[in-house]
């Protein structure tokens, strides 16, 4: 675990794609992917952006990227809306 409060866990990844690859989740069940970022859960998600800079501190890093898969196609596993912070030496620029 990176970090936890009452609205955001964050871990390290279990299959790392990066030198550091840290999932930020909410802890409130929001549906799948940006798509469903809506009026009703927006707070929430805009929190969860707030912490991206300290978890990423506490992760050890102070450069990095941030990914949320949406869909199948585009390599998303998980029906939970969530942020991959990856961050090393030489992140591919084709990632982007």
């Amino acid at each position: 675990k990176v970090y936890e409060d009452d609205t955001v866990l964050a871990f390290h990844d279990i299959a790392p794609q990066a030198k550091t690859h840290v999932l930020v989740i909410p802890k409130a069940h929001i549906a799948s992917c940006a798509n469903d970022v809506n009026a009703e859960n927006c707070e929430a998600i805009g929190y969860l952006f707030s912490k991206i800079p300290e978890i990423a501190s506490l992760a050890g890093v102070d450069s990095y990227r941030i990914i949320n898969n949406c869909g199948e196609k585009a390599g998303q596993t998980v029906m939970h809306i969530h942020f991959h912070i990856l961050s090393g030496d030489n992140l591919s620029e084709k990632m982007v």
